[in-house]
């Protein structure tokens, strides 16, 4: 059943390709894998392979491979990505010898992926369940190494009849499971080789604050006369709800760095709003901005823009799930997210600690703000109480390298 999913999405991706562009770049970029791989693999270095799927956990994976790369320098590192999102983002990531696609997770696939490459451990990050790689890497006694994962009784390896799902978490060689949920779960359905290690995004957050860049045109326009409101990673329907109540509030600031930059949405979001904006990449260093809202419209900004926010706001919480919630909770700043939380530990925790706020519509999103306008005192304590959070949990690269070495 699982092989022929496979083949079924494998067949969809391609059968989408001529119409939707990341279906496209899948497929293409999936042509190149294997000759690439025949180019470029030294076949006298030892490989430490880590998966991701895409952006988000990449940035999960990055402390582990800074660190291996300065305390390990004997290994290379291979890195591969599903989703084009991650890869043509980062396809140039010095800190890895090869980054590539990784091919669809057919039994030929992965027994030619690892014939050529021969990594002498596998990592993959928080839910990439790829079963003939990892069962292929289990038949060749190369150790597969799970991090920042994350369980819950709803997902199929948990059901009460054992499925071949259950059957794939034998084959792993130990869990770095982000909370003690997670923990018990696996231990109550057999599963001992497991550690509490946390989330690897705390250690990279905190790191991205150390070395924030200096952004001279978001500092000149986020003036002290104004709060200053960030929405990272939004889509329309966050957009929707932030920009409405920005349009009537004229002592507000608006910086938004939209997930998608394409084209198409970055003039509806120009449409939604009812005061003057600028794009980003339209500003000089020393251009003064004068407008009411930036767009930020491109990529690798929006870590260090965090810093120049009173409040900030996470897109993705009224679809899959939000997105880096600890990016912007680093700079000691309230959070605010939509209701689809529910699979992450830092938004659940950051609300119970007075940290993170969730909303379901417009009055709810509106009712925050009023109260972060009217009560700066409150406003301040969440911050304070989501920064506390984020360093008191940080540590997972050290516990995670430490148990692997």
């Amino acid at each position: 059943m699982y092989n022929l999913g496979i083949y079924f999405m494998s067949f969809l991706i391609r059968l989408a390709s001529p119409f939707k562009k990341k279906a496209r770049l899948i497929i293409n970029g999936h042509k190149n894998v294997f000759k690439l791989l025949e180019n470029k693999i030294d076949k006298e270095a030892k490989y430490i392979w880590f998966h991701v799927a895409s952006l988000g956990e990449f940035e999960q994976a990055r402390p582990l491979i800074e660190a291996i790369k300065k305390d390990r320098p004997e290994y290379k590192i291979l890195l591969t990505f599903f989703s084009p999102s991650g890869y043509e983002v980062r396809y140039n990531y010095p800190l890895a010898d090869i980054v590539t696609y990784l091919p669809f997770d057919t039994k030929k696939n992965a027994e030619r992926f690892l014939n050529l490459t021969n990594p002498q451990m596998v990592i993959f990050i928080k839910y990439e369940f790829w079963y003939n790689y990892i069962h292929e890497s289990y038949l060749r006694s190369i150790p597969v190494y799970l991090v920042s994962a994350v369980f819950r009784e709803s997902q199929p390896f948990f059901k009460k009849i054992r499925t071949p799902y259950r059957n794939m978490l034998s084959l792993y060689t130990h869990f770095f499971v982000q909370d003690e949920e997670s923990h018990k779960l696996l231990l109550k359905h057999g599963i001992q080789k497991a550690t509490v290690s946390g989330d690897t995004r705390i250690d990279r957050v905190i790191e991205i604050q150390k070395q924030t860049m200096n952004l001279p045109v978001i500092e000149s326009f986020a003036d002290k006369d104004s709060l200053v409101f960030i929405a990272g990673s939004s889509w329309p329907a966050d957009e929707d709800i932030f920009i409405n109540y920005f349009n009537s509030s004229p002592k507000l600031k608006l910086i938004i760095a939209p997930h998608e930059i394409d084209e198409s949405h970055l003039i509806e979001i120009e449409k939604k709003l009812n005061r003057p904006a600028l794009r980003y990449s339209r500003l000089s260093k020393t251009d003064t901005v004068n407008a009411d809202c930036l767009i930020i419209d491109c990529f690798g900004l929006l870590s260090s823009i965090y810093r120049y926010a009173d409040i900030g706001y996470i897109g993705g919480g009224f679809g899959d799930g939000i997105h880096n919630l600890p990016e912007a909770a680093v700079y000691g700043i309230p959070v605010i997210f939509g209701p689809n939380y529910s699979k992450f530990r830092e938004a659940r925790d950051l609300i119970a600690i007075g940290g993170g706020f969730t909303i379901k519509n417009k009055e709810e999103f509106n009712n925050i703000m009023e109260s972060f306008k009217g009560e700066p005192e409150m406003r301040e304590r969440a911050g304070e109480a989501a920064k506390n959070y984020i360093f008191s949990n940080s540590g997972a690269t050290n516990k995670i390298l430490k148990h692997i070495f």
